[in-house]
């Protein structure tokens, strides 16, 4: 049932995308905004609290509606799964960014090309050459991918039913909603949000650096994995960025220049200067990593069948 939930929701997901606009993540980040105006007093036990009320409620409607279903008949148990799956991933949200990009590169169109990245970004990009668009490229589709579909399935094959899906994606809203995204450290009410979010995500972080080493330069991503990650201010970043750099022989991080002057990142990766070719094979590396995971759910089928 796993993998053809998955295979189905990322089908209806290619067909019709939920987008920026996702009606369920909107509904939801309304609510975090209330309880945010609710609980938010600058005390770190508000904060934990708050998490707690967005969360819990989300999770127990969640589950006791799959339950529900189960015992009515198995295939509308599927059916809920396939919805919450289309809800909390989303392969298409960031795919059409990069493809836009790619293409803009590809047509010697910087300009068209810093524009959509600040868009996706949401930082000004005005001060960036067309290396440094490909390389900031490649590290948000790296990132988004582990976000938006790798992180789903792990935490779907781990919990039963929809709760690991709609867990992770309710805790990454909320980390970025209150614990922010930035090198500062968040206040004490977003503290609880941000460090939620880091331990769920601890295991498919590495999962997904493995993903990447497995479907890429085996050696490469493991060495920088190893060597690099822990430089990254974001660990599970790092990770992942270390890895997939790694796994396609490119080098990512550096320092960027931006508006106020230049910005200093540790450097990630092996090899060569990120530039469009490596556009092409990230999307190739994210595809093989895909199909590698769906291919060891039907192992796990198999086995599951079998025995």
């Amino acid at each position: 049932m796993t993998l053809f939930s998955l295979i189905f929701a990322l089908l209806l997901e290619q067909w019709r995308p939920a987008g920026d606009r996702n009606p369920v993540v909107l509904l939801f980040l309304s609510y975090a905004d209330a309880l945010e105006r609710y609980f938010n007093t600058g005390v770190h036990r508000h904060g934990v609290a708050a998490w707690i009320a967005a969360v819990a409620p989300v999770l127990i409607f969640t589950g006791w509606v799959y339950y529900l279903l189960y015992s009515l008949n198995p295939l509308l148990a599927w059916a809920w799964n396939v919805v919450m799956l289309y809800f909390t991933m989303g392969f298409r949200q960031f795919s059409s960014s990069f493809s836009e990009i790619k293409d803009a590169l590809k047509n010697g169109d910087v300009l068209l090309a810093r524009k959509l990245l600040r868009e996706w970004r949401g930082v000004e990009a005005d001060e960036l050459s067309s290396q440094e668009i490909a390389r900031i490229t490649i590290e948000l589709a790296l990132i988004h991918s582990h976000r938006h579909v790798f992180g789903i399935i792990v935490c779907f094959a781990v919990l039963p039913g929809p709760l690991g899906p709609v867990l992770y994606r309710l805790a990454d809203l909320l980390s970025e909603r209150w614990g922010g995204r930035t090198d500062q450290e968040p206040d004490a009410f977003g503290q609880f949000a941000a460090k939620a979010f880091e331990i769920i995500d601890w295991l498919p972080a590495r999962t997904t650096a493995v993903g990447f080493a497995i479907a890429g330069n085996f050696e490469d991503a493991v060495y920088c994995w190893r060597a690099q990650a822990a430089s990254w201010v974001d660990q599970a970043q790092g990770i992942i960025l270390a890895s997939g750099a790694g796994a396609l022989g490119v080098l990512l991080g550096d320092s960027l220049r931006e508006a106020g002057g230049k910005y200093y990142r540790p450097e990630l990766g092996v090899g060569e200067e990120a530039d469009m070719d490596f556009l092409q094979s990230t999307v190739g590396l994210i595809w093989r990593t895909l199909v590698l995971w769906l291919l060891l759910l039907l192992l796990l089928e198999i086995a599951s069948w079998a025995g």
